[in-house]
C-alpha cells in the first residue's frame, strides 16, 4: 500500500497566535531547536514511515518555506518520491484564499491523481512529535475504516481546545466535539479507562489533527461545501462512516502559540528532553549543514544548545537555544532564551561597519525572550518581558511581547542601550 499513500501537510493559515513569529513566513517555516523548521517534522515523520509521495498545501507568507524545502527534500529520481508545494491558486471553479483544511484539499484533489481505494494521510505543518504513519495505515486497513482519527489521551484542563472524541466497541469513534467549552461535555467524553484515581486527574482523548482516509470516502466527504475537517467534516461522519480511533499516548505538541513554542524549544535543552532529535533510527531531516563548527570563548553554558556556525563571546548561557549563525558578543548574560541566528553570515562583524553587526552586542542582559532571524542588537542592552504590556514594546515595532515573552522580530534593530523591562536578580 505504500505507493498508494498520499500525505498531504497543511501549510497553515496566517498563524495569528504565533504572530509575531509568523510576521514575515508561514507557521510550517518557523525555525525550531537552532537548524530546523516546524515542516521538518511532518515530513520526517513520512519518510521514516516509508512514505515519500508529500504534498505541501501552502498559503500564507510561503517565500521561505518554499525556498527550505526545495533546499531540503531532493529525492532520487529511481525512488520517485518528492514534496510537492501546491499553493493557492486561481482556477475556473475559484480565486480566493482555502476557506479551511478540507477547502484546500478539496482545490487539490486533481493534482493528487489518487484511485478510490488510495489512502490519504492528512496532517499538519505546526505539530512536534515522532510517529510512526505506517502503524495507524495498516491499523485503519485491517479494519476497513473509512477515516482513522489519531488521538492523545489529555488532561481535561487542556481539553476545551481540542477536539475530544469518545470511542465504543473496536475503537470505533461514536462521539467528537470539536473544542468543546461546557464542563458537562467534556465529563461525559471521559472515557472509564482514562478516569483518574488516587487523584490524579480525569483525561480524555484529544484529536491530534492527523486524519487517515480511504480516497473514496474522503471524496465523498468533500463533495459538500464544508471547509475543515476537525469542526465539520469528522463530526458530521461520525454516524455516516467507519471512523475509527488510533490512540497515540507519546509526546505531542501543538505549537500554535507563542509560549507553547518558546517552552517547547527549551525544553530541548534539557538532560532528557521530552522529544529527542538525537534519534538517529527516526531521524528529523534537514538541509545538508555546510556551515562551520561553532566557535565558543570563554562562555558558561549550562543547559544550552549552540548550533553550527555560531560565533559566542565570553558570556553565560543559562536554558538557552543559539541557533545557526548566532553571534553574541563578550560579557552577555543570557536566560531562558531562544535565538534563531541568521540566514547568513554578515559581513560588518568585522566592525568595520557603522551599522549595528548582526547577533547581539557586549554586555547585554536578556531573559525570557525569543530573537528571531537576523536580529541587529546593540551593546549594554537589557530585554526582558518582566513588568512589561503585551503588545509593541517599543515605537519601532522591533520588539513585542506576547504570553510572558519577549520577542525580538526578525530583521530588527535594537540600539545599544536599549532597557525594556527588568532582568530578575
Amino acid at each position: 500500500m505504500k505507493r498508494n499513500v498520499h500525505c498531504v501537510i497543511m501549510g497553515g493559515g496566517r498563524g495569528t497566535r504565533l504572530y509575531p513569529l509568523t510576521k514575515l513566513r508561514c507557521k510550517p517555516a518557523v525555525p525550531i531547536a537552532g537548524k530546523y523548521r516546524l515542516v521538518d517534522i511532518p515530513i520526517s515523520n513520512c519518510i521514516n514511515s516509508g512514505y515519500n509521495r508529500i504534498y505541501l498545501l501552502s498559503q500564507f507568507n510561503t517565500a521561505s518555506l518554499h525556498r527550505h524545502v526545495q533546499d531540503a527534500y531532493r529525492f532520487d529520481r529511481f525512488g520517485r518520491g518528492f514534496v510537492e508545494i501546491l499553493s493557492a491558486e486561481q482556477t475556473e471553479d475559484g480565486d480566493d484564499w482555502y476557506q479551511g483544511t478540507a477547502d484546500a484539499v478539496r482545490r487539490n484533489l486533481i493534482h493528487f491523481h489518487a484511485h478510490p481505494d488510495d489512502v490519504f494521510v492528512i496532517l499538519s505543518g505546526d505539530q512536534l512529535y515522532r510517529m510512526d504513519f505506517s502503524e495507524m495505515v495498516n491499523q485503519h486497513i485491517e479494519c476497513d475504516a473509512e477515516v482513522t482519527v489519531a488521538a492523545k489521551p489529555v488532561a481535561i484542563d487542556e481539553a476545551s481546545d481540542l477536539g475530544l472524541l469518545r470511542i465504543g466497541e473496536n475503537k470505533r469513534i461514536i462521539d467528537f466535539v470539536e473544542k468543546p467549552k461546557d464542563s458537562e461535555v467534556i465529563a461525559r467524553l471521559v472515557p472509564p479507562e482514562l478516569k483518574g484515581e488516587g487523584g490524579t486527574e480525569d483525561r480524555c482523548l484529544a484529536s491530534m489533527g492527523i486524519y487517515v482516509f480511504k480516497a473514496s470516502a474522503m471524496f465523498d466527504a468533500l463533495a459538500s461545501n464544508t471547509t475543515d475537517f476537525g469542526k465539520e467534516i469528522i463530526p458530521s461522519l461520525v454516524n455516516d462512516k467507519n471512523l475509527k480511533c488510533h490512540v497515540f499516548d507519546d509526546y505531542w505538541e501543538d505549537i500554535g502559540t507563542v509560549r507553547s513554542f518558546f517552552e517547547a524549544n527549551l525544553q530541548l535543552t534539557d538532560k532528557n528532553p521530552l522529544f529527542d532529535f538525537y534519534d538517529e533510527k527516526l531521524p528529523i531531516y534537514n538541509y545538508p549543514d555546510i556551515l562551520p563548527t561553532a566557535k565558543l570563548g570563554k562562555c558558561i553554558l549550562t543547559n544550552t544548545t549552540v548550533a553550527s556556525g555560531c560565533r559566542i563571546g565570553n558570556s553565560t548561557f543559562e536554558r538557552c537555544m543559539l541557533g545557526i549563525r548566532s553571534v553574541v558578543g563578550d560579557g552577555c548574560e543570557f536566560s531562558n532564551v531562544v535565538m534563531m541566528g541568521a540566514d547568513y553570515q554578515d559581513a560588518g562583524n568585522d566592525n568595520s561597519s557603522s551599522e549595528l553587526s548582526m547577533g547581539v552586542g557586549d554586555n547585554a542582559q536578556i531573559s525570557n525572550a525569543i530573537i528571531d532571524k537576523n536580529a541587529r542588537i546593540g551593546s549594554n542592552v537589557i530585554l526582558s518581558p518582566t513588568g512589561v504590556e503585551e503588545g509593541w514594546a517599543d515605537e519601532r515595532q522591533n520588539i513585542y511581547v506576547r504570553d510572558g515573552v519577549l520577542i525580538v522580530v526578525k530583521n530588527a534593530v535594537v540600539d545599544a542601550g536599549t532597557q525594556i523591562g527588568s532582568i530578575e536578580s
